[in-house]
C-alpha cells in the first residue's frame, strides 16, 4: 500500500511534463485513425509514463544507473521534452556531462516554456566549470521568465564578481516585489562592502534593520559604519541602544570610547573606562590593549595617560605580574610621581632581576632627582647582572661623577664608551670625566672625536672650552665659548661658563653680567650660577651684591671650598677679616690641595 502512494505523488509530482508530452494535438482521435491504431498509441502513452515514474522513484532514491536506463526506456515510447529533460537529469547524476548537456538542449528545443529546463542546462554547465556559459543560459532565461525570482536570484549571484552593480539592480528589482527579504539584502550589503559603497551599504543595513529589529549584529554593523562615515550622533543613539539591551557590552563601550576621543572629550572617555573596568569578567588582554591604546594617545593628549593609569592600577590589582608594574612606573614617571615609580621598579629588580628595562629606568630615575648615591648602588648591583649593557654602565659612571667619585667612573665610562664608541653623549662624558682625573690631553682627544661626528654639539664644545680655559689657553677657550653662543646663545651652561672665565680674568664684565643672567633665568636655584654673579659682581666692585648671591649659593652647596673660598674674599674686601678667615679655613679643610687658599690664612687677607 505504501509503495502505491509514493508511486501516485510521483505521477502527480511529473504532471506537468505528461501535460507537455501530451498536447491535445497529440492525443485527439483522427477519424482516419483506426481503433487498433488508437490503442497502440495509448499504450506506449502508458509505457512512457510508467518508465518515467519508475525513474524519478530511482532518481530520489539515488539510483542514476537505473533511473537512466528507465527513462532510456521511456524515450522509446515517447519523445516529449520532459522525458530528455529527465534524461539530461540523470545524465548529470552519473557525470555524463556531454549527454546531459545534450539532452538538456533539446528539452528546450522541443519545449522553451519551461523555467526548469533553462535551470537545468545553467547547472550542468556549473558543473562543467562552465560559468561563463551558465550565466549565459541565465541571461535568456531571466529575460524570457522575468517575474521568476529564483532564476533571477541565481543569474544575480553568479555575475556578482565581475558585474556587481548589475546585479545589485536585479537584486533590488525582486526586492521591490517580495519586499525587504533578509538573503537577498545581505547580498546586495555584501557587494557594497567589497565596492566600498559606504552610503549605499548603510542604507541597505538600515533596511535591513527595519525587517529585524533589535538584530545586535546588525546594529554593530551599523555603527561601525556610522563611525567610519563620522556619524557619530547616530552610531551614539545605536550603542545606547545596545546598552539597554546589554549594560555590559564592552563592543559598544570601545566605540562610545572611540567616539568621544574623536571629540577629545575626555570626562566621559574617563567614564566609559570605568564602566569597561567594573564590568563583570572583562578579558584581561582587552583592559591590556586598552591601556596600551591610550598610552599611545597621550604622546599627543597628555589627558590620555590618566584613564591609561587608571586602566593598568585596574590590572593591577588583579595580577602582581612585573610588566604591569613596569607601565605603571612608567605612567608614575610622566607624571612626576616619583616615590611611586620607584616602588614600582623595585618591586620588578625584585621579584623579575633579568629585566633590564627596570634597573636601567630605576637608575635613570634616581639619577634625574639627583640622588646619586641611591642610583650608584642601584646601578652597581645591576651592573653585576648586566655587565655588558651600556646603558647600566653609562649611568653608573654620570652617577659617580656626580659624586666625585671620577676614578672609579673612568672604568664605567670607558665600558660605555667601548659599547656605543659613536655615541656624542658617551664620548663628551668620557672627555669630562678623564679631565676631572686631571687627564686632560686623553680627553681633548675624545672631545675632538666628538666633535667630528657633531660639529655643532653645545654640550660638547663647551666641555672642550672649559678644559682648554683650566689648561690657562683662553685664545682656545674663548674662540670655543664664542662659537657655542653662535650655535645656541641661550645655552644657560655656556653663558655661566663663559661669563665666569671672562671674570676671573676681569674682562668684559659688563657682558658676562648678562650673561649669567640668561643662566639664572634657566634655574635661578642653581648654586654655580647663583656663585658666578656673585663674582662677577665682586670684581666689578659691588661687594654687598655679591654676598647676597654667593651666600645664597653657599646656603645651596655648603661643602663647596670654590664657594665658601669666594665668600671669604667677598667679607675680607667688606672689612669683615676675622670671618673672612673663619671661612678661608672652613674651605681649606674640605679641599687641602687649594695651597692659594693656605696662602690667604697664612697672609690674613687678600
Amino acid at each position: 500500500m505504501k509503495s502505491m502512494i509514493i508511486k501516485y505523488l510521483l505521477v502527480l509530482a511529473i504532471i506537468p511534463f505528461v501535460i507537455k508530452c501530451y498536447s491535445s494535438k497529440e492525443i485527439s482521435i483522427s477519424k482516419e485513425i483506426s481503433i487498433d491504431k488508437l490503442l497502440s498509441q495509448n499504450e506506449k502513452h502508458r509505457l512512457a509514463l510508467d518508465n518515467i515514474i519508475d525513474g524519478t522513484i530511482y532518481l530520489e532514491n539515488g539510483n542514476y544507473n537505473l533511473a537512466l536506463k528507465k527513462f532510456q526506456n521511456a524515450l522509446n515510447f515517447d519523445s516529449t521534452a520532459g522525458i530528455y529533460y529527465l534524461l539530461a537529469k540523470a545524465y548529470l547524476f552519473n557525470n555524463k556531462l556531454n549527454l546531459a548537456l545534450q539532452y538538456a538542449n533539446k528539452a528546450i528545443q522541443l519545449d522553451s516554456s519551461s523555467s526548469e529546463y533553462y535551470l537545468l542546462l545553467s547547472d550542468i554547465y556549473i558543473y562543467g566549470k562552465q560559468k561563463q556559459n551558465s550565466i549565459v543560459v541565465l541571461e535568456k532565461a531571466a529575460e524570457k521568465f522575468p517575474e521568476n525570482h529564483y532564476i533571477l536570484i541565481k543569474y544575480a549571484n553568479y555575475i556578482e564578481e565581475n558585474r556587481p552593480l548589475q546585479a545589485v539592480q536585479i537584486y533590488e528589482k525582486i526586492l521591490k516585489v517580495v519586499g525587504n527579504d533578509w538573503n537577498i539584502l545581505t547580498r546586495i550589503i555584501d557587494i557594497h562592502r567589497r565596492l566600498g559603497n559606504l552610503d549605499a551599504e548603510i542604507s541597505s543595513l538600515e533596511r535591513l534593520l527595519k525587517l529585524h529589529p533589535g538584530n545586535t549584529s546588525i546594529i554593530k554593523n551599523l555603527i561601525e559604519l556610522y563611525i567610519l562615515q563620522k556619524r557619530n550622533d547616530e552610531a551614539l543613539v545605536l550603542l545606547e541602544e545596545l546598552l539597554e539591551l546589554n549594560p555590559d557590552d564592552v563592543f559598544a563601550r570601545l566605540n562610545k570610547l572611540q567616539i568621544y576621543l574623536v571629540n577629545l572629550d575626555w570626562k566621559n572617555m574617563e567614564d566609559e573606562a570605568k564602566q569597561i573596568i567594573s564590568t563583570k569578567n572583562t578579558d584581561f588582554n582587552l583592559l591590556t590593549e586598552l591601556g596600551y591604546f591610550f598610552i599611545e594617545r597621550s604622546f599627543a593628549f597628555p589627558e590620555a595617560l590618566n584613564i591609561a593609569k587608571m586602566i593598568y592600577e585596574k590590572l593591577d590589582s588583579d595580577t602582581s605580574h612585573w610588566q604591569i608594574k613596569l607601565v605603571l612606573g612608567t605612567i608614575a614617571i610622566n607624571q612626576g610621581e616619583y616615590e611611586k615609580a620607584i616602588e614600582y621598579f623595585n618591586y620588578i629588580t625584585e621579584n623579575a632581576r633579568w629585566n633590564l628595562d627596570a634597573w636601567v629606568k630605576l637608575g635613570a630615575l634616581h639619577y634625574d632627582n639627583k640622588k646619586y648615591l641611591e642610583a650608584e648602588k642601584i646601578l652597581s648591583e645591576a651592573v653585576e647582572l648586566f655587565p655588558d649593557e651600556y646603558l647600566i654602565n653609562f649611568i653608573l659612571a654620570l652617577s659617580l661623577s656626580q659624586q666625585g667619585k671620577n676614578e672609579i667612573a673612568v672604568k664605567y665610562i670607558k665600558k660605555s664608551f667601548e659599547l656605543n664608541p659613536q655615541d656624542v653623549n658617551t664620548i663628551s662624558a668620557y672627555g669630562f670625566i678623564l679631565n676631572q682625573i686631571n687627564q686632560k690631553d686623553s680627553a681633548i682627544y675624545y672631545l675632538n672625536k666628538a666633535l667630528l661626528i657633531n660639529s655643532e654639539d653645545v654640550s660638547v664644545i663647551g666641555t672642550l672650552a672649559l678644559i682648554y680655559n683650566e689648561k690657562q689657553n683662553y685664545q682656545i677657550s674663548d674662540s670655543l665659548y664664542e662659537k657655542a653662543l653662535i650655535i645656541n646663545p641661550d645655552d644657560p651652561i655656556i653663558n655661566n661658563n663663559y661669563a665666569y672665565s671672562l671674570s676671573t680674568r676681569g674682562l668684559q664684565l659688563e657682558r658676562a653680567l648678562k650673561m649669567v643672567e640668561i643662566a639664572l633665568a634657566d634655574d635661578s636655584l642653581s648654586a654655580a650660577f647663583l656663585d658666578t654673579k656673585g663674582w662677577i659682581l665682586y670684581k666689578l666692585g659691588r661687594y654687598e651684591e655679591a654676598k647676597y648671591f654667593v651666600e645664597k649659593a653657599v646656603s645651596l652647596d655648603s661643602k663647596s671650598a670654590v664657594l665658601i673660598d669666594h665668600l671669604a674674599d667677598i667679607e675680607f674686601k667688606l672689612g669683615n677679616q676675622k670671618k673672612a678667615i673663619e671661612l678661608w679655613k672652613k674651605a681649606f679643610e674640605i679641599d687641602p690641595n687649594k695651597k692659594e687658599i693656605q696662602e690667604k690664612i697664612n697672609k690674613g687677607g687678600i
